[in-house]
């Protein structure tokens, strides 16, 4: 405990730091009071509905990451998601497109024209997304909250408040990001994740405690689960394949240089949290051509605890950790940086060999890596299916929001604790480092 308060006044006595964390607070606390104010045109006292039916399925995962703002019809319904699909978009198209590789290489103004791009992109997302989100609020059920006298702008006003919503949530993270602790945008979708795990607890508490028959017991037993799965999470997020690497001496005028030994770091999660959001989206399609309803053969891929969704997103989640690796993990580039700067794995010859050889350990070390973040996405459903837990409590069991939660957590915590060791303090743990994600997309 004693160490724990003088990482504390060690972290407030930083100025800079101290700032961040502010700032950073400041910002969020915006962004949260944004999630309750409504739309214009809805009446706020009828929206029981629509909170209804955004519980469960790809509705539920998203009114999650924007904090409960989907389900109240607020004015960061949308929240940051569009810009996420964009930038997701974008990068994909950075690996596909040579072109767009060319203006990715050509350092900080090629980062810039595709930030500027990915921004344009945001906005055409965004007004379609919003399209949706009116005709979606029009659907019997939800048409009720919808004032008559505000009918003739309502469609106009929404389309707008909705895309400047989602652009000044983008701005809040990019300001977080800039003068902020973290990735801005990161820390908003977890911001949104953690708003509502006290309303969930509580359920899970307020449901075990009302049953009786050792119901208390149980929710502790599923309290010690859901630390264990953290602790879980953190080894399959820091996880890597350290592979030796020796740098061959030079002597330059009366000074020697290389001739250390080092590891390459292949991370046995590399894609990060990207397969589980294909998968997911892909599994939404049946939702969405039997019209939302999730009626007949749809109802398989809307049911998280039915074994033939688990099996279907299992699978694919498997295939789209190999597939996305494949994408952004070039072992060929990985093999010539090496050889440019005299470096050698030892028994494997420069070039060619090296690349095939960075390339069958990462095929090894994927597989369970894929497996494991496979498992990680069906928990949810296998907790609600065992100890019959609240669907909100039981979300918190893995899947994409534990996921983020715990590699946002990393990240912020590496680079506090990097601000402390730049100043000649200890770090937040006496043995170790923390890593972070070192994610592939910036976006999450």
């Amino acid at each position: 405990m004693k160490k724990f308060i003088k990482t504390l006044k060690n972290i407030w006595s930083i100025e800079e730091l101290r700032n961040k964390i502010l700032f950073t607070l400041l910002l969020i606390f915006i962004y949260r009071v944004g999630s309750f104010i409504v739309l214009p045109g809805i009446d706020p006292n009828k929206l029981a509905n629509l909170t209804e039916s955004t519980k469960g399925g790809m509705l539920g995962l998203l009114d999650a990451f924007v904090g409960g703002a989907f389900s109240k019809a607020s004015i960061f319904a949308l929240g940051i998601m569009p810009y996420i699909s964009a930038s997701i978009f974008m990068q994909l198209m950075t690996i596909l497109v040579p072109q767009m590789q060319k203006v990715q290489k050509e350092g900080d103004s090629g980062r810039k024209k595709i930030n500027q791009w990915t921004r344009y992109l945001t906005v055409v997302v965004t007004a379609f997304q919003a399209a949706a989100y009116i005709g979606y609020l029009k659907s019997p059920g939800n048409v009720e909250a919808l004032i008559p006298s505000f009918s003739a702008y309502f469609v106009v006003s929404t389309v707008v408040i909705l895309t400047v919503g989602t652009l000044f949530v983008m701005w809040l993270g990019e300001k977080i990001t800039d003068k902020g602790l973290g990735n801005g945008t990161s820390i908003i979708i977890m911001m949104g994740i953690l708003a509502r795990l006290p309303e969930s607890f509580l359920q899970e508490w307020t449901s075990r405690a009302t049953r009786g028959g050792g119901g208390l017991l149980i929710f502790l037993i599923e309290i010690a689960f859901l630390i264990s799965i953290i602790m879980g999470l953190i080894m399959l997020i820091q996880g890597t394949r350290r592979v030796p690497v020796n740098y061959a001496k030079q002597i330059v005028g009366n000074r020697q240089f290389g001739g250390a030994r080092n590891f390459l770091p292949l991370k046995v999660n590399a894609s990060g949290v990207m397969p589980i959001i294909f998968a997911q989206a892909i599994l939404f399609l049946p939702t969405i051509f039997s019209g939302f309803t999730g009626g007949g053969w749809a109802k398989y891929f809307t049911d998280h605890t039915n074994v033939v969704y688990m099996i279907v997103y299992s699978t694919c989640v498997i295939a789209f950790t190999f597939l996305y690796t494949a994408l952004i993990f070039n072992p060929k580039q990985m093999a010539e940086d090496l050889k440019r700067s005299n470096g050698f794995i030892p028994g494997v010859k420069p070039g060619q060999p090296t690349a095939d050889y960075i390339g069958t350990i990462m095929d090894r070390i994927t597989l369970p890596g894929a497996v494991l973040l496979a498992f990680v996405g069906i928990l949810p459903g296998i907790f609600q299916l065992v100890f019959n837990t609240q669907q909100g409590f039981a979300s918190f069991y893995g899947g994409t929001s534990l996921l983020i939660m715990v590699g946002v957590i990393l990240d912020t915590l590496q680079q506090i604790e990097t601000q402390l060791l730049m100043r000649q303090y200890d770090g937040l743990m006496n043995t170790g480092r923390i890593q972070g994600r070192q994610a592939t997309t910036s976006a999450i």
